[in-house]
């Protein structure tokens, strides 16, 4: 998948660094749900398994690499999860990394996710979770028409205080 600006790609082994970081910086944990850190035997198990679809995984992370100057740099991921064909719909989350960030790179990997979503996997709806606090997610799909559809109260806990969680979905009108 490929925009002006990015290219969405499989994961390769020579990402098992990069992932290896993004994993184990424990300020975002709380994101993932993470508790402990992963190790790189873990990450390489994970990449070297990542051939599987997302039918049998219920999963898919797609690097996301620039591609103009400087060119073929990975600058974040995205990921569908909790894939349901059943009802047709799955979750989207996306890291784009700290010096790339406000520069439009969120907006364009989400636009080529929501249209292999809906126009590939045929989906029917995609949902996001949003931290009550994060701007910058919450008008980024906005911005793509989810909808915030309910608040998750108390839900993440970051540093011994409780923080609500929107739940945001984007129905494909299509489908």
């Amino acid at each position: 998948m490929r925009s002006e600006n990015l290219t969405l790609r499989a994961l390769e082994p020579s990402d098992i660094d990069l992932l290896y970081q993004w994993e184990n910086d424990t300020s975002v944990w709380h994101l993932s749900n993470t508790l402990a850190p992963f190790s790189r035997f873990a990450l390489e198990q994970y990449v070297m398994n990542a051939s599987e679809d997302i039918f049998g995984s219920k999963q898919l992370r797609l690097m996301i690499d620039l591609v103009t100057e400087p060119k073929n740099r990975t600058i974040g991921c995205i990921d569908l999860f909790d894939f349901d064909p059943a009802n047709m719909r799955a979750g989207v989350g996306i890291m784009i990394i700290n010096d790339e960030r406000g520069k439009g790179y969120a907006s364009e990997a989400l636009d080529l996710i929501i249209e292999y979503a809906f126009n590939r996997l045929k989906l029917h709806q995609l949902y996001s979770n949003v931290l009550i606090d994060n701007k910058a997610s919450l008008e980024l799909f906005k911005k793509k028409h989810f909808a915030i559809i309910g608040v998750k109260k108390e839900w993440i806990r970051i540093n011994d205080s409780w923080t609500d969680e929107y739940l945001l979905q984007l129905i494909n009108l299509n489908s």
